[in-house]
């Protein structure tokens, strides 16, 4: 019989900021599970967390794509959130670019500190290039993911659905794995949590098997 208490929802009470980096040697090593936020720019990656922390202005929003141009990092209690930059904006330097992609992909090798990740991709559109290419280089480094379909508020629940089927089409994914979300509305908040709850019970159960094994 398995004696394990029955898993409570996860409730944030006070996230606060940490840090932020611009290059490698910046990063902070969690001494707790860490979830990895990434999108193209303005997909809402900044009002998705402050949904999460329960607080309007922890992360920076800003009406300007391509503002997050660092890793920032944030406290959530059991968890720590790092916020990737933002890609796919047009009006960024080829130069600036070539910068966000080097910080990303020194972030995503050290993928031995890396819990989870959400993939963010706006539920009114398909998938960009710049999504499918992300998408594969989470398959190629075998990193752990989930889609998050960012702004549903903006469609009606029919067609929440069918941009779900189309979305998961796209870019070859079970529907299960993609979540429904609204920062207005906070739709598809419940399953986050629910879902990062489940990301840091794994994380220590993984720990737990590794000291056991030392």
């Amino acid at each position: 019989m398995d004696e394990r208490k029955e898993s409570q929802p996860l409730v944030i009470k006070n996230a606060t900021f940490i840090t932020s980096a611009s290059r490698a040697e910046q990063f902070i090593t969690p001494d707790k599970p860490m979830i990895a936020v990434c999108g193209k720019s303005n997909v809402g990656k900044s009002s998705l967390i402050n949904m999460l922390a329960n607080r309007k202005k922890l992360a920076k929003t800003s009406s300007e794509p391509g503002r997050t141009r660092l890793v920032n990092y944030f406290d959530f209690g059991e968890f720590i959130l790092a916020d990737l930059p933002g890609y796919g904006f047009a009006r960024v330097s080829k130069t600036e670019k070539e910068k966000w992609a080097k910080t990303l992909d020194a972030f995503f090798k050290k993928k031995e500190q890396i819990a989870h990740i959400f993939m963010l991709v706006d539920a009114r559109h398909d998938p960009t290039a710049d999504d499918r290419q992300m998408l594969e280089f989470l398959h190629y480094h075998i990193l752990p993911f989930s889609v998050v379909m960012t702004k549903a508020d903006k469609l009606s629940r029919m067609k929440i659905k069918e941009h779900k089927k189309a979305i998961a089409s796209n870019l070859y994914l079970g529907e299960g794995n993609l979540l429904a979300t609204s920062s207005e509305t906070g739709l598809g908040k419940a399953e986050l949590l629910e879902k990062i709850r489940q990301v840091i019970e794994q994380s220590q159960i993984t720990e737990s098997d590794f000291d056991e094994e030392e």
